[in-house]
């Protein structure tokens, strides 16, 4: 009867007959008592709303109250004693549950801002009251809502405390600092112009803190309009926008005990997105970050049918090996050179991806081992193997030819020797114009080559000094109005579109060049087996790349870090240009002493290809030396390979065999085994 007295007293006594054991369950089974009530009052200081009282919580002050009457007494005594009977089971089964571990308390806390951000405030409540967590420091809840609401002079009060809890000194002050600077951008919004004022002078200047910044923010003081204003400032305007944005900052300065980052689980989640899809060894597309976009109840898995591993058409045109293959920069032709003396000019039909002949530049005596597209495509610059002293430039849009040749000018000279009529049939004239460098137009001159619709063609001035100059490598300034050419006889030379000497650089043998964004370095790799950069206007040169047997070949990546190198009996290694360290040697690749061209390619440039002397064309991961691809097909050495760089799923491959192939992803069939495609078990380097 004691017992019953002292649970089903009326007033505030009820509580202190009860268990701390039981009153804690009871809370949590949102069960109305004095505990529960404490735990409300904690999470309103956390600044969260008590959750509203259930269904339980009624019947509970039902039953007191009917204690609390005298003609309830029978009920009230064995309800005391149920409860005094279950006591020790109760509080056993509390003793051994778990606290809460500091991950399990930054999940729930990752949930409850993101439930937050939702508009799901209840939930969040009911989340936090039941876990015992709390969402973030109240100061810090305070600071938001003053934040949020405008008011400056309280969120300046938040600051002071917030800031034992804060670990940088100085970052209270720049919080301050951007705290006051919304307030004067909001001041001048508003038209108030004398507040603005008074919070530069008195408040943002005594913080001694980015005078810069105060300078810039004293100029808007001139802006005649708030659209001025905005637009100068590149800010917002007042209202939840800009002050959200300046929470964000805010928030960067506190530590996450205090207050969670902006978004974390979000960030969390598209981080864990963007690592699996860089460990994918075939993800090979380009997708957008929202997470709305991917889902995140699987793990990022690419197959290898979506992978250009499947040969999607074999061109047949040339009739001689193919020496080279390159992709124009849009993506829509592509340019092969044969031993056949003719370059063929391709259409890639945006649909089907499939390639048609588009037209034939013939007469290139020496074969085509090298061709060059300008950065707008326009042109096409096709140049032979060792000992060709010819480069052939090619007007791709409208089909006309433009050829500079070594032995071209005593040719001419022959010709004009011997009354040989220019045109206008004047010898002095003519001989004077080609000594002044003016280019000299003849459709009926022996050297010159008609292989457009039109029948027409055009003659530039030559490049070299003599018939002995070798032209086996070129590449194109970024302006597309210059490019560099030269080989194996100890100089290269930068032209204009004219063919015309702007420079040249003696005593260096060239076996390949590369042209760098900034206009002025030109790369070449030379005999004594290294790449230097050699920088045209101050006329100094330096060693970037040594290698220890003769490169053959190199490429350079799009945003001019990383270059690819061939090298003699050695295969394909990859150069850090910036530290000038080998990063990795790719390993399956057949290479000897002939020249065999290696490329960048797919979404992002996250693979490399090469071709092979063992037939086959090899694919890799950037960050693994094994290969994640052998591609199967040719019968003779692949001689070059190049990969659509707005097409990331098409390749293209140039072989002795005579043939280009290119290749693409898989057809949607459930065949076990496709040609060109093998299993691999490796996978990408963590």
């Amino acid at each position: 009867m004691q017992a019953n007295g002292a649970g089903g007293g009326g007033g505030g006594g009820g509580g202190q007959g009860q268990t701390p054991e039981l009153a804690c369950l009871s809370a949590q089974n949102g069960e109305s008592s004095p505990s529960a009530t404490s735990a409300g009052d904690l999470a309103h200081a956390n600044g969260l709303l008590p959750a509203a009282p259930s269904a339980a919580g009624n019947n509970s002050n039902s039953l007191s109250v009917n204690n609390g009457v005298p003609g309830g007494a029978a009920a009230a005594s064995a309800t005391a004693a149920a409860a005094a009977q279950a006591t020790p089971e109760l509080g056993s089964s509390l003793k051994k549950k778990k606290r809460l571990s500091q991950s399990d308390e930054d999940v729930i806390r990752l949930i409850g801002q993101h439930l937050n951000g939702l508009g799901l405030n209840q939930t969040v409540d009911l989340l936090m009251q039941e876990s015992g967590c709390r969402l973030e420091h109240p100061s810090a809840t305070k600071f938001r809502n003053h934040v949020m609401e405008g008011d400056w002079d309280k969120a300046e009060n938040d600051l002071n405390e917030l800031k034992p809890l804060v670990h940088s000194p100085h970052a209270i002050v720049r919080m301050k600092f951007l705290l006051l600077q919304q307030k004067y951008l909001e001041y001048l919004e508003d038209g108030k112009v004398l507040e603005a004022l008074q919070v530069l002078r008195c408040e943002l200047t005594p913080l001694k803190y980015n005078t810069e910044r105060i300078h810039v923010l004293s100029g808007y003081l001139m802006c005649s309009h708030a659209e001025d204003l905005r637009a100068k400032a590149e800010w917002e305007g007042k209202g939840t926008a800009s002050r959200s944005k300046l929470l964000d900052k805010l928030q960067t300065y506190l530590p996450p005990s205090v207050m969670l980052p902006p978004r974390r689980l979000q960030t969390l989640l598209r981080q864990a997105v963007e690592l699996q899809r860089d460990r994918c060894l075939y993800h090979n597309t380009k997708l957008d970050n929202d997470l709305d976009s991917v889902s995140l109840l699987i793990d990022h898995v690419c197959s290898r049918r979506q992978f250009p591993c499947y040969t999607q058409q074999i061109l047949t045109e040339h009739c001689n090996e193919v020496w080279f293959c390159k992709f124009s920069n849009d993506g829509t032709k592509l340019a092969t050179g044969s031993k056949d003396t003719t370059v063929i000019i391709w259409q890639v039909d945006p649909d089907t991806h499939l390639l048609k002949l588009l037209k034939t530049l013939e007469g290139h005596a020496y074969g085509v081992s090298y061709i060059a597209w300008s950065p707008d495509d326009s042109y096409l610059v096709a140049c032979g193997p060792d000992d060709c002293s010819e480069l052939w430039l090619w007007n791709v849009q409208v089909g006309l030819c433009s050829i500079t040749r070594g032995p071209c000018l005593a040719r001419v000279c022959s010709a004009l020797e011997s009354g040989f009529s220019f045109g206008c049939g004047c010898y002095n004239c003519c001989h004077a114009l080609l000594g002044k460098g003016v280019s000299l137009y003849s459709p009926g001159y022996p050297g010159t080559h008609s292989v457009d619709q039109a029948g027409t063609g055009e003659l530039r001035t030559k490049m070299s000094q003599s018939h002995e100059d070798s032209l086996t490598s070129v590449a194109w300034n970024p302006d597309g109005k210059r490019f560099v050419t030269g080989g194996q006889r100890g100089q290269f030379y930068q032209c204009d579109l004219d063919g015309n000497l702007l420079d040249s650089w003696e005593g260096v043998r060239v076996q390949c060049l590369w042209c760098l964004s900034d206009g002025k370095t030109v790369l070449a790799s030379d005999t004594h087996q290294r790449v230097r950069g050699y920088n045209f206007e101050d006329l100094t040169d330096r060693n970037i790349v040594q290698e220890d047997h003769p490169i053959m070949s190199f490429t350079i990546s799009k945003n001019g870090r990383l270059a690819l190198l061939n090298v003699a009996t050695q295969g394909v290694h990859l150069w850090d240009l910036q530290d000038r360290v080998l990063v990795r040697k790719y390993q399956g690749v057949t290479q000897g002493f002939y020249t065999i061209h290696s490329c960048f390619g797919g979404h992002n440039e996250d693979f490399i290809a090469s071709g092979s002397e063992d037939h086959k064309v090899y694919i890799w991961h950037k960050r693994s030396e094994l290969p994640i691809a052998e591609l199967t097909g040719h019968t003779r050495t692949v001689n070059c390979v190049s990969w659509n760089p707005q097409i990331p799923s098409m390749m293209a491959s140039a072989s002795d065999d005579g043939t280009v192939r290119i290749w693409g992803p898989a057809p949607f069939v459930d065949h076990q085994n496709i040609e060109g495609l093998d299993d691999f078990p490796y996978h990408l380097d963590t």
